[in-house]
Formats: structure tokens, C-alpha cells, sequence
């Protein structure tokens, strides 16, 4: 008997041994559905070339978003070093990659006053020369890329803050007060198939620059100068503007029969700089404020829910650190590549819960 029990508990501790020597497989963590998946309309992201070295962005990017829009690369100031000279590399780089995982690519920006080559700047010729000159490069550039790129920002931010009035650029300044009319129509020559969107930021709460981008419009409706959208660039903070500013904003773009396009957002938790690390309650309630926006983004008709992007992919990227000066966190994925809850924000929306 002893010995029966003596073998019984070497057994036992023979079996304990092999069950804890036995390697045992972490639990799965169960990805959220792409959002690419699961929306209705193009989902984007904007990228620079650089990143496109790294595995875990591209990743994240191609399983996450449909859409791809150059952050950097697409702008006057890099792709043109003088009259007639194009740097290609970087932005076909990125047309070819969206091209590899299916994503629609939108351009931006042909025109920008803050991202002006020299030779545009210090252009030597009259003012019609400059004009000629203008309506090349965006005839060389809309044309190189009319297989691949399905819309493109034809001027952005060509209004003032507060004032409303026409932006003092190189452009206004050589071209006249008209020129916005014409560079649309140079773009719509160039490919008569794209869609062509006025992209600017503060609409939503600048009454000002609100009314002078619909007056825009109105009288572009009126001369029959095409335009196509409207790109509400929406960087908010997780309590501003209102909900209703950015809903009304839409409202009038989809009453002027426009498509809306939230060309740019990012959801600043940080706005006072009184975090040092994101905590659970803001990261709550910037996928509340995710999760809001494109509700009401859904909530227009079909046709003119052009897209949402999101303005970066990580949040040590985003252009806000650097530009408001304070840690800040206003993206879908962190620092590790990992969705964040406002990436569930916006799924939820999608899913209309």
C-alpha cells in the first residue's frame, strides 16, 4: 500500500512537472474591424514618404484606411524646384504604395501660400507669364496623376482668419482677386474626370471666413466654374467648436449640392497644456468627440459624404506638438502602432452604435 501511494504522488508531481514545463500560448488580442471595412465612404490617412519604411505604419495604414492623402508631398513648395522642374520621387513613392493596397489617393495641394517655391515667389516675368507659368505646373501635375488621383485640394486656406478676406498671397497678388475661378478651371481642364475641392480650416466657427468660402461657392455655381467639394479641415479640440457649428457648416455645403470632405482631423485632448500623459477621462471623451463627428458626418446623404481623414496615423507624428508647443494625442493609434479608444469611437459611429 505504501508503495502504491509512493508512485501515485510521483505520478502526480511527474504530471504537475510536464504541465508546467509545457508552453502555453498568450491570449489573443482581438484586432477592431478596419475601419476600411466597415464605412460606406473612403476612410483616409495622410502620410509622409519617409514612412513608408516602417512596417508597423504601413501596416496599421493599409489594413486601417482606404484612402491616402500625400501630408507633404503632393505641395508646390517639394514637387516643383523651379519653373519646369518636378521632384517626383517622394510622391509617386506614395502613389504607387496606396495604389498596392487598393487605397484611393487624393491630392493635396496644388496651391498653397504657405508652401511656395522660390522661383514662384521671386518670379521675374510679368503677370501674365506668371499665370502661364501657375496654369502649367497644375497642368503638368493634375495630368501626371489623373489615373491615380480621384480628387484633388485646388486652394487651400485662401481666406483669412476673422476678416474673411482674400488671403494676401503671391497668387492674389499676381493673378488678381479672380484667381481662385481660374486655377479651379485649370485643374478641371487638365482632367475633366477628378473632383475638385476648396480646402480651409475655421469654417466651423469663423463666421467671417464661413461666409466669404459659401460666397465663393455661390458665385462660382452662378459662372458655371466647376468645383466639386468642400474640405472642412477639422481640427478640433475634444469641446471645440460645437457639434452644431460643424454640422451647420455641412448643412450648407450639402444644400449648394457639394460633397463634404473632414479633409484633416485630429482631436486635440491637450488644447490648455495641463497633461503630461493622456489619461483615461480625456482619452474617454476624445472618442465621444470622435465618435459625435462622424455621426453627424453619416448623417448627411450618401452622395455627399465624400470622406473623412484623419490628419497622421500616430500621435508622437502629428503636426500639433510641434505647432501648439504642448504634448498632445489626437490621433486613432499611439506611440506603439496600437489603436487608441477614439479609433473605436469612430468605429461605433460606423457601425451606428
Amino acid at each position: 500500500m505504501i508503495r502504491l501511494v509512493w508512485c501515485l504522488v510521483v505520478l502526480g508531481m511527474l504530471s504537475f512537472g510536464c504541465k508546467s514545463s509545457a508552453p502555453t500560448e498568450p491570449p489573443a488580442v482581438e484586432q477592431p474591424a478596419p475601419l476600411r471595412e466597415v464605412a460606406s465612404f473612403p476612410v483616409g490617412v495622410a502620410l509622409q514618404a519617409r514612412r513608408l519604411s516602417s512596417a508597423p505604419h504601413t501596416r496599421a495604414a493599409a489594413r486601417t484606411f482606404s484612402s491616402l492623402t500625400a501630408e507633404y508631398e503632393m505641395k508646390m513648395r517639394p514637387l516643383s524646384s523651379g519653373q519646369g522642374v518636378y521632384n517626383w520621387e517622394a510622391a509617386d513613392d506614395l502613389v504607387s504604395w496606396a495604389r498596392a493596397q487598393g487605397m484611393q489617393i487624393h491630392g493635396h495641394a496644388l496651391l498653397w501660400h504657405e508652401s511656395v517655391p522660390a522661383w514662384v515667389e521671386n518670379f521675374g516675368g510679368s503677370d501674365h507669364e506668371f499665370e502661364e507659368a501657375i496654369k502649367e505646373y497644375i497642368t503638368t501635375v493634375v495630368e501626371r496623376y489623373k489615373d491615380d488621383v480621384v480628387s484633388w485640394d485646388v486652394v487651400n486656406e485662401a481666406f483669412d482668419n476673422n476678416s474673411g478676406a482674400l488671403r494676401n498671397s503671391v497668387f492674389q497678388k499676381r493673378m488678381g482677386d479672380d484667381y481662385l475661378a481660374r486655377v479651379f478651371q485649370y485643374a478641371r481642364d487638365a482632367d475633366p474626370d477628378v473632383l475638385l475641392f476648396y480646402n480651409d480650416y475655421g469654417a466651423t466657427y469663423d463666421a467671417n471666413k464661413r461666409r466669404s468660402i459659401l460666397r465663393m461657392v455661390d458665385d462660382f455655381q452662378s459662372r458655371g466654374i466647376p468645383i466639386d467639394g468642400v474640405g472642412l479641415q477639422a481640427h478640433v479640440t475634444y469641446t471645440f467648436p460645437p457639434l452644431t457649428s460643424i454640422q451647420a457648416m455641412m448643412d450648407s455645403i450639402v444644400v449648394r449640392g457639394l460633397k463634404v470632405h473632414l479633409s484633416e482631423l485630429d482631436v486635440r485632448v491637450n488644447p490648455n497644456g495641463d497633461l503630461t500623459t493622456l489619461t483615461p477621462a480625456r482619452s474617454q471623451a476624445q472618442k465621444e468627440r470622435v465618435r459625435n463627428i462622424v455621426t453627424a458626418f453619416m448623417a448627411l446623404p450618401q452622395e455627399h459624404r465624400f470622406g473623412i481623414t484623419m490628419w497622421g496615423l500616430i500621435d508622437p507624428e502629428s503636426w500639433l506638438i510641434e505647432f501648439w508647443g504642448n504634448p498632445e494625442w489626437p490621433l486613432l493609434f499611439d506611440a506603439n502602432v496600437q489603436e487608441k479608444p477614439a479609433y473605436d469611437g469612430f468605429l461605433e459611429a460606423l457601425q451606428g452604435r
